[in-house]
């Protein structure tokens, strides 16, 4: 199922906690060969998730980590501004526009894969339509358009730069009622269904906070 998580929340969920940033690690260390930092407990981790950023986790059954994403608003420290500007041209910054960084799938997904990267990208939109927001902003591979539109969500290109394995995207998601739902669809999750977990999710988040 989708969780919906504060940086400050996860610690009460140590086996998702652990096994995020460890999959984080093998996906953009290990395996992408990103220059990014892992520490000594083998946590991927940067200084922009010390900015308590929403994260939308799909738990397995036994409470790991299957996929998830990292979402912030571009109003504050964000990597497309602070890392990426050159990319398109400007900075983004605005209340309706958040920034999606670090989506991730756990690996050895097999067959659960397709949907599990479609229910991230649905809980995307939740956030998008929770929050009533515009649209989300994120820096990519370009290999991942193809991804992208295989799920049924491809992202508005705003520009690139680099060759070959350097090169990266940038680009934008519109958020729509219909958009929720293919996503749903595509995920194998009722729209009821995601609703309620995003809803419930933030009817907690109010009642801790009064």
């Amino acid at each position: 199922m989708l969780h919906y998580l504060y940086h400050t929340e996860l610690h009460a969920y140590p086996k998702l906690y652990e096994s995020m940033f460890k999959d984080r690690a093998d996906q953009f260390k290990r395996r992408l060969q990103w220059a990014v930092q892992v520490d000594e407990q083998g946590y991927e981790q940067d200084d922009y998730d010390q900015l308590n950023p929403l994260y939308a986790i799909w738990v397995l059954p036994d409470g790991r980590h299957g996929g998830s994403m990292r979402t912030l608003p571009t109003t504050g420290p964000v990597m497309v501004n602070d890392h990426f500007k050159e990319v398109i041209g400007h900075e983004i910054s605005a209340p309706n526009i958040w920034e999606s960084t670090r989506f991730c799938l756990a690996p050895d997904l097999r067959d659960r894969a397709f949907r599990i990267s479609a229910a991230i990208m649905l809980a995307g939109c939740e956030i998008g339509l929770q929050f009533n927001l515009e649209k989300a902003v994120a820096i990519f591979d370009p290999r991942m358009v193809r991804i992208y539109r295989t799920l049924g969500w491809p992202p508005q290109v705003l520009g690139s730069i680099g060759t070959g394995r350097d090169r990266i995207c940038a680009g934008t998601w519109q958020f729509s009622e219909t958009t929720r739902r293919n996503m749903a669809k595509r995920a194998g999750v009722s729209p009821e269904l995601s609703r309620l977990w995003i809803r419930r999710a933030f009817d907690n988040k109010s009642d801790a906070a009064a």
